[in-house]
């Protein structure tokens, strides 16, 4: 496979990765805030099936892509900005997981809640807290590890 078309698949795992992580948690954050248990249940049940179908085969392909470039290029991966991506992205991950765990939590609770036509439990809002704060530093993290791959031959200064 081509140097280009790895960078190209790359991109477009990049573009999905954020367009799927971006959309999930607006539309997850929206449907909390509406207080609507119905709607807040099926937009947690969407979520979950979002990561499983796009988020987590883009945080698989990315590293390997990633790695397989930084190879093809001749790169040590002691590179700095090489080294500062794996970093940022180990980061994003270590946020990530913890948001997975939560979202099939509160999926879980929702449906119940929604099941027994009941409010939401305080657990619930705990979990969503949690979810959101987790979400920053993972945002951020990815946000860097882009700019890093978009900046990474520019001198220092320029």
């Amino acid at each position: 496979m081509s140097y280009t078309l790895i960078k190209t698949l790359h991109i477009l795992s990049m573009v999905l990765l954020f367009g799927t992580g971006l959309g999930s948690a607006f539309y997850k954050w929206m449907a909390d805030r509406s207080g609507v248990v119905a709607h807040i249940a099926v937009t947690n049940r969407h979520v979950v099936l979002a990561d499983w179908l796009f988020t987590t085969p883009t945080v698989i392909f990315q590293p390997l892509s990633g790695l397989w470039m930084v190879y093809l290029l001749g790169l040590p991966l002691t590179t700095p900005w090489v080294i500062a991506s794996l970093a940022l992205y180990a980061l994003a991950g270590a946020c990530w997981l913890p948001v997975v765990w939560l979202q099939i939590r509160m999926r879980q609770i929702a449906t119940l809640a929604c099941a027994q036509a009941r409010p939401l439990p305080a657990l619930y809002w705990r979990m969503a807290r949690w979810w959101f704060w987790l979400g920053v530093p993972a945002f951020v993290s990815m946000v860097l590890v882009v700019a890093l791959m978009v900046f990474k031959h520019l001198p220092l200064g320029a």
